[in-house]
């Protein structure tokens, strides 16, 4: 592909009218069914994109986007990938993006190279190739940015199913509920430990009625955590003992020696004043009058 004629002619010349006619089919494509965006918010992605791409293929006539003249339109692209990512749009979408300019510069380079049947063929292979890799590098951007969100979405559900709550002085509970694996096992560990260091707490309460089932795993990462809590100078205390996990802990042989267990939080939370020296009294209701 010469860059001093075919597309790159094209685009200096016929620049405006491309951009018109690729922003007509992306608007098209957005009113059946895409998501997200608005007609300006296309035609300003468009518009940038072009000129980055108008730019490079002026300077470059490297097809296969390696090199340094290609790193604006790599960058415009993983950024608007990115964001149709978190917008919800599907990789489709995302990809028509970019294949939806072939026809415009198509029907450009047509009028154009009309007069030159073999000149309009090269052009048009070219051109072809250079969307479709960019099209793909879309895919990879979205998909990575998508990867992104993913993890980001479990970090913050991950830090919102264990939260440290402190019920009294020097008392923290940590109520846990779905399955206990490795990783979250780690970060129920960090949390409670960072705790009891920030509230200064003496007694932390393992609160395990959520907890579905309790099987050797999730008992071994029950004690790691109480272990760990113990060498912070916290005593554990665990609660939600329903009696069809303790008949579970009693046939898997799991060794609680030392651990304090009690059937409900209310329980353990009683025990966890005596441990502090505190108590609660019921207060006597006011008398009519009084």
């Amino acid at each position: 592909m010469q860059n001093d004629k075919g597309l790159a002619a094209v685009l200096r010349q016929h620049e405006g009218k491309v951009l018109q006619d690729w922003t007509g089919a992306l608007q098209e494509v957005r009113r059946h069914g895409a998501a997200g965006g608005g007609d300006r918010d296309t035609h300003a992605q468009a518009r940038g994109f072009l000129g980055a791409f108008a730019t490079a293929i002026r300077r470059s006539a490297d097809t296969d986007l390696t090199g340094s003249d290609w790193d604006d339109v790599r960058a415009l692209l993983t950024e608007l990938s990115r964001d149709r990512a978190v917008a919800g749009f599907s990789p489709t979408e995302t990809a028509t993006f970019v294949f939806s300019l072939k026809q415009p510069l198509f029907v450009a380079l047509r009028e154009a190279l009309a007069d030159d049947p073999k000149r309009l063929s090269d052009e048009l292979w070219a051109v072809s190739l250079i969307l479709d890799k960019l099209g793909l590098f879309s895919i990879e951007a979205y998909q990575k940015g998508r990867e992104e969100v993913i993890e980001r979405q479990h970090q913050e559900l991950l830090d919102l199913s264990t939260p440290v709550v402190e019920l009294w002085q020097g008392i923290l509970a940590l109520p846990l509920i779905g399955t206990l694996d490795s990783e979250r096992t780690q970060i129920v560990m960090e949390s409670l430990l960072e705790a009891i260091v920030d509230k200064e707490a003496t007694v932390a309460i393992l609160d395990i009625t959520g907890v579905p089932t309790v099987d050797t795993l999730v008992a071994q990462h029950l004690m790691k955590t109480v272990a760990a809590a113990r060498l912070m100078g916290a005593e554990c205390i665990i609660s939600g003992i329903r009696p069809q996990i303790a008949q579970t802990i009693v046939h898997l042989g799991v060794n609680l020696d030392g651990v304090i267990t009690k059937a409900t939080l209310a329980g353990a939370l009683q025990t966890a004043l005596r441990k502090t020296g505190q108590s609660v009294q019921r207060a006597e209701p006011l008398k009519a009058g009084s």
